[in-house]
């Protein structure tokens, strides 16, 4: 409806394809005095966030989400670490600074809404651009109703807050968080107060937004609604589960996810470097999280096979945990460009595995499908 108005250098981080994160959280650490001595909240937050998608954290109670939020809006600081947001260092703004930038860079929808209940609705959404001064007098009141428009309640722009129901009150509080063109919308647990049908509706609106080019971070104990945001980072004891270990091994618990992320060594190969060569000894397990590989089959005097092709979130080295402890097949970074991957030691994966029998069959399944394709192939090949 509106036109829609990044290491350490305070300089936004290009992330390799021309872009740049719009959040990026390094190393972010925070730490609450207590009487029985320091409360860890966060514990080495590394975090990135493109413009445009549609991000959910979802964590237990007390797992640092709302803390998480409150370092991406300045709400509180950091005890180490640096936070950018929109290329701006969110870490090293004053107070006044901070209220300023807020109010142009960041819409934020409250759980209990947070409407003020003596003025109408429609003095509820102008407060901001008033606040900020972003759009002429004359302008705000036309751009209130076209934002009420957009959430259907044009109908209740002039009634007080308490006149409208629980979802049409967080429908107001979206648009008041879309008054001053924001590129990012942080919701904190939108939909708590809500019956299913609404939060659904609700939803609905997050996603119109987004495909109009808005970011947006929700925090949500609905880990069905979570489901439907483009990638969700699951909060444990103040960590970040990496999102690629949780889509290799979604069975494991929260606790076995963070252990598993905790144990995994990144590792970095460039375009058309060999990762592992069949016939070797297997000692690991690799998730891709970054980049492609492939997975190549061998010809006599003819060029390699390349037999799967294998993204963010996929695995392999698993049919050697399984079936002889050799690698059954090579494995390459594509030439299209760097690959990163998470390796965890066979130790370490068959310690997860034991506790977890569901992901242990998981992966038995999986290596026992790869190896008859494996065998299929070369069948087919020679």
């Amino acid at each position: 409806m509106f036109t829609l108005p990044f290491f350490k250098s305070n300089e936004p981080k290009n992330n390799g394809n021309g872009s740049h994160p719009i959040i990026d959280l390094r190393d972010v650490h925070k730490f609450y005095k207590t009487a029985i001595g320091d409360f860890r909240a966060l514990n080495s937050i590394d975090l990135e966030i493109n413009a445009g998608e549609f991000v959910g954290v979802i964590g237990k109670s007390g797992s640092g989400k709302s803390t998480l939020l409150n370092m991406i809006t300045g709400i509180d600081r950091p005890t180490s670490g640096e936070v950018f947001v929109n290329g701006t260092a969110v870490h090293e703004l004053n107070e006044n600074q901070m209220a300023r930038w807020r109010g142009k860079n960041l819409g934020i929808v409250f759980q209990f809404f947070q409407l003020l209940p003596t003025i109408s609705v429609i003095e509820n959404i102008m407060l901001p651009m008033d606040f900020c001064r972003t759009y002429p007098m004359r302008e705000r009141e036309p751009r209130a109703l076209a934002l009420l428009e957009m959430v259907e309640l044009a109908d209740q722009a002039y009634k007080l807050p308490t006149a409208l129901s629980g979802g049409q009150q967080q429908r107001v509080a979206i648009a008041r968080a879309l008054a001053n063109d924001p590129p990012i919308v942080i919701a904190d647990e939108p939909t708590g107060n809500l019956d299913s049908k609404t939060a659904e509706a609700v939803f609905g609106l997050f996603h119109e937004l987004v495909a109009q080019g808005k970011t947006i971070i929700i925090v949500t104990h609905d880990s069905g609604l979570a489901k439907q945001t483009h990638r969700t980072a699951l909060i444990t004891d103040g960590e970040i589960v990496n999102e690629y270990v949780a889509k290799a091994m979604p069975t494991l618990t929260q606790d076995q996810l963070l252990e598993a992320t905790r144990q995994a060594k990144c590792q970095t190969y460039e375009a058309g470097t060999m990762i592992i060569s069949e016939g070797t000894n297997a000692d690991s397990f690799y998730i891709v999280s970054r980049g492609t590989v492939e997975v190549i089959l061998p010809r006599e005097n003819q060029s390699d096979v390349v037999a799967l092709q294998l993204g963010p979130g996929k695995v392999f080295g698993e049919m050697g945990l399984f079936h002889e402890r050799r690698h059954w097949a090579s494995v390459r970074a594509s030439e299209h460009g760097p690959v990163e991957v998470l390796v965890l030691r066979y130790d370490q994966l068959d310690e997860l595995l034991a506790q977890s029998e569901a992901t242990r069959e998981a992966l038995h399944r999986m290596a026992n499908r790869n190896k008859e394709s494996n065998l299929a192939q070369r069948n087919g090949i020679a």
